[in-house]
């Protein structure tokens, strides 16, 4: 096993690690939130679908490129 190979390996964690910690900390503050102002709810609910939305194409974008950079 090369040391690139490797390299991508821990890139991968670390990406997949990262959206996980994301999408956490927007799922806890949206209910922080939707308990301060429960009125808000649904433009809360919208905008954290968006948000995580948006971290999973990142995610899948960066594996992606990871993949690609390994040639498999």
């Amino acid at each position: 096993m090369s040391i690139g190979v490797m390299g991508v390996g821990l890139g991968v964690g670390m990406v997949v690690i990262g959206a996980a910690y994301a999408i956490g900390k927007l799922g806890a503050s949206a209910v922080e939130s939707t308990a301060r102002q429960p009125e808000a709810a649904g433009a809360i609910r919208t905008t954290a679908i968006i948000l995580a939305a948006l971290i999973e194409g990142f995610t899948f974008f960066a594996l992606i490129v990871a993949m690609m950079m390994k040639g498999g």
